[in-house]
């Protein structure tokens, strides 16, 4: 126990300023900005008292905060950092302050009175802490009972900030996202009322023990222990997603306003990949094991088809969308390579090691060039928006198009550079951060399933054409479309928010340590012990 409750302030403290503003009325828009961006950096300055006293070394939860709740229901509060939390508590930070730079014009509404409610400043600052708050939760829980609630709260601030500020279709999917991902909760939630049934445990830490030493498969026999399994799975699948589970993504993404759609990104789609490490992995290690082959399967469709489809793609948010998807599957790739290879005599240590780093890498990494790929996009609607007179934000933003520009490089030269910096990212430059996750899990899928790390390599492929199409014909050639027109330089606001980002691809690509010694004894544990019950 530690006497300050550092993860509950980092948790908590995001939401204390949503009451904040919530109760300020009357505060100005530059108040209201102020607030919004200081309470949101919180976590940032939190999460490096929390790395300054971090041990790697110790493969226990650190900062451990446990106090019974509800009794009757064996639930506490349970709280506890470990390296893969910490990382993702990092990206938080990162991530957050940087969205709301680029949701600048939403905390400075320009409409007349009467506001509507997608203008009031306060409301979109209240809604970004409590989705800060939700994530950071979901990323420190280790009870599912409040981990469930932190997972399911996160849905309704992004409910809101899609459909309140969003593109032309952001009701549609608004809905669509919330639909999509509730009913994957509902049957994890069904599968973990059946754990507590069988163990009166909703611990992780507990559930974790009973799936390694192969109790929880006796408690839960004939057939229940698969049935559980693919509940829980469900409630993951459709929150990274794997494919064909991904079909409320490119909506969602595209209709998002562009600091909404950098968080949908950057932090929420790495909250199913983290449930699958943190709960699905060690929870179920057998019946994980014996879907693999199929999962790998689904995740190579992720791979694949995701890239390809970005490929049709001339909406320019809806290609980074599907960017996601390929990137993410990658992720879900090493794992189920990894629960394959387990008692096949495949799973060597160093192949292990390699897909879990690479997996944890390429969540942070993603995370950084997705976001800034989408605050790019972000700076072409504005101008599109400015060059058309229509308002940069809300139901009258037009969609940004492959079409609309050409030759920016000449005439945004600063805009150019950054933007190039976080394609190349993505595409894996060697030197940047894109490149050394997805390096590592490439030499441990190789190591682990040759068959599917070859058909990945065709999503390198792609992700090659549709990143070089976007670099070539929206800032190469003759200025055309909007760019013909009066095209303005990144401004400081646009400048703030993009330079942090394309800073930190490049130390983590020529520093890769930084990350690693995050977490690399924990990796090393992990492939130590990876056997079936």
């Amino acid at each position: 126990m530690n006497p300050l409750p550092l993860l509950s302030l980092v948790v908590f403290t995001p939401w204390l300023g949503a009451a904040v503003l919530a109760l300020l009325r009357g505060i100005s828009p530059a108040t209201t900005r102020a607030l919004t961006l200081a309470f949101s950096l919180s976590t940032l300055a939190l999460s490096g008292l929390l790395l300054f006293q971090f041990d790697p070394h110790s493969l226990s939860p650190q900062f451990v905060e446990r106090h019974p709740w509800i009794v009757a229901l064996n639930v506490h509060y349970h709280l506890g950092l470990d390296g893969l939390s910490l990382l993702l508590v990092l990206l938080t930070g990162l991530i957050t302050p940087a969205a709301l730079l680029a949701s600048w014009s939403h905390l400075s509404p320009s409409l007349p009175l009467p506001l509507s409610p997608s203008s009031s400043p306060r409301l979109f600052g209240s809604l970004f802490l409590l989705l800060q708050g939700a994530a950071l939760g979901v990323f420190l829980a280790l009870d599912f009972f409040h981990w469930f609630l932190f997972w399911e709260l996160s849905l309704v601030p992004a409910f809101f900030l899609i459909k309140l500020w969003g593109g032309p279709g952001a009701p549609r999917a608004a809905y669509q996202f919330v639909v999509y991902t509730i009913g994957g909760s509902a049957f994890m939630l069904v599968g973990f009322a059946a754990l507590f049934v069988a163990t009166g445990t909703l611990d992780f830490a507990q559930l974790a023990q009973l799936g390694r030493d192969g109790t929880l498969a006796v408690k839960l026999s004939g057939g229940a222990h698969e049935v559980v399994f693919l509940g829980v799975l469900l409630g993951f699948a459709v929150k990274v997603p794997l494919w064909p589970f991904h079909t409320w993504l490119p909506a969602t993404y595209a209709e998002a306003p562009t600091g909404a759609a950098m968080f949908l990104t950057g932090v929420m789609s790495k909250m199913g990949v983290y449930g699958c490490i943190r709960i699905l992995w060690p929870i179920f290690p057998t019946p994980l094991h014996n879907a693999a082959p199929w999962l790998i399967v689904l995740a190579l469709g992720g791979v694949v088809f995701g890239a390809f489809a970005a490929i049709k793609q001339t909406d320019l948010k809806r290609m980074v969308a599907y960017s996601s998807i390929n990137h993410l599957s990658y992720c879900l790739l090493a794992l189920f390579a990894v629960s394959y290879a387990t008692d096949r005599n495949v799973a060597t240590g160093p192949a292990v090691s390699a897909a879990f780093s690479g997996t944890l890498l390429q969540m942070f990494n993603h995370g950084l060039s997705a976001a800034a790929l989408f605050a790019c996009v972000g700076v072409l609607q504005t101008r599109k928006a400015h060059a058309l007179s229509l308002p940069s934000s809300g139901t009258g933003v037009p969609p940004v198009s492959l079409h609309d520009f050409g030759g920016v490089r000449t005439a945004a030269p600063i805009l150019a550079g950054l933007c190039g910096l976080s394609l190349f990212s993505s595409l894996g430059l060697p030197g940047l951060n894109g490149f050394v996750g997805e390096f590592l899990i490439f030499r441990g899928v190789f190591g682990l399933h040759p068959v599917a790390a070859a058909i990945a390599t065709l999503g390198l492929l792609a992700t090659a054409l549709f990143l070089l199409t976007f670099w070539q014909r929206v800032f190469h050639g003759p200025r055309a479309g909007v760019t013909a027109t009066a095209f303005a330089e990144l401004n400081p606001i646009e400048l703030a928010t993009l330079l942090p980002l394309a800073a930190l691809m490049v130390v983590c690509g020529l520093f890769p340590g930084l990350l690693t010694g995050l977490f690399n004894p924990l990796i090393t544990s992990w492939a130590d012990h990876l056997t079936l019950p």
